[in-house]
């Protein structure tokens, strides 16, 4: 009782306080605290926003210019860095292989996933748990480690240096973030669903398909989008198992030094390249990752 009434009258205390102080002066307080957080934001924005505008301020330019004087735009605006990389086989191929190997990953995932998402949150079966928690330590192991097994496994079959045995590395990782991510979307919803599409006469594939894949769709898009984050910039395995045919784009982007030096404007335009596919993957799903953050296992 004593440490209510104590807290009574502090409160009451404070509210005396605060209506002694004029409404104008509430007024400025209240600017003055609006206008601190639109600087900070704007700060944090410049900040975030400066290395891409530098980036592409670079790949507008000519090497000359790029290590003659720092300007913030181009002075002697030049297209010639993005039309070399379109004109050159062995630039956009780097792109090409990069996005084959992106989807077919996120493609294999995704359907071995779903079903495996679904049993872990459906079903109870022996060692469940521990093969759920088997699934993640693939995720605690750097892709280094797995380089010499996977390189001598596909040079073995004639694997190497193909698309698939870029997307089928990845897997080792994708899955189980996959698995991890829908299992926690599939989870909240009642299961009283699965059993009242069973009363109606769904088959199971149809009730998945039809039914229960669009109640998660929020949950595919977030696993999409980190599907894609982590393939598209991985590099060690990607560089490790081709060689020439199914190079990807991060590969061709350590060969820029030449005798002459380093071509910096090519290297700025390529990495201005590499930001666009990430940006429309964002731009497609970016209504299922906001509800996604806010729901499921992320």
């Amino acid at each position: 009782m004593s440490y209510q009434l104590e807290n009574t009258q502090r409160g009451e205390k404070y509210n005396s306080i605060f209506s002694k102080i004029s409404p104008a002066k509430r007024r400025n307080r209240t600017a003055r605290a609006h206008w601190r957080s639109r600087i900070l934001l704007g700060l944090y924005l410049v900040l975030m926003i400066l290395p891409i505008y530098w980036l592409i301020n670079m790949s507008l330019q000519t090497n000359s210019e790029i290590l003659g004087s720092m300007t913030l735009w181009p002075q002697n605006l030049t297209f010639d860095n993005y039309i070399g990389i379109f004109t050159n086989p062995s630039w956009y191929m780097g792109y090409v292989n990069s996005m084959l190997y992106v989807a077919m990953n996120m493609l294999i995932t995704i359907c071995v996933a779903l079903p495996a998402a679904y049993a872990f949150s459906r079903y109870t079966f022996i060692g469940d748990k521990h093969l759920f928690f088997w699934l993640l330590t693939n995720l605690m192991a750097p892709p280094a480690v797995f380089l010499l097994p996977y390189f001598q496994l596909y040079y073995s079959v004639g694997l190497f240096d193909t698309h698939i045995a870029v997307a089928l590395a990845h897997c080792l990782f994708n899955i189980p973030l996959a698995i991890w991510i829908l299992e926690g979307f599939m989870s909240s919803v009642p299961k009283e669903i699965d059993e009242t599409a069973y009363i109606d006469g769904y088959s199971f594939p149809r009730f998945f398909v039809k039914i229960f894949i669009p109640m998660i769709r929020s949950g595919i898009g977030v696993t999409l989008f980190f599907l894609f984050m982590f393939s598209w910039v991985e590099l060690l395995l990607a560089r490790t198992l081709t060689a020439t045919d199914a190079q990807p784009i991060g590969m061709i982007m350590t060969r820029t030094s030449t005798a002459s030096g380093i071509d910096w404007g090519t290297l700025a335009a390529a990495g201005v390249l590499t930001i666009i596919p990430g940006i429309l993957v964002v731009y497609f799903v970016r209504n299922h990752i906001a509800k996604g953050f806010a729901l499921g296992r992320t």
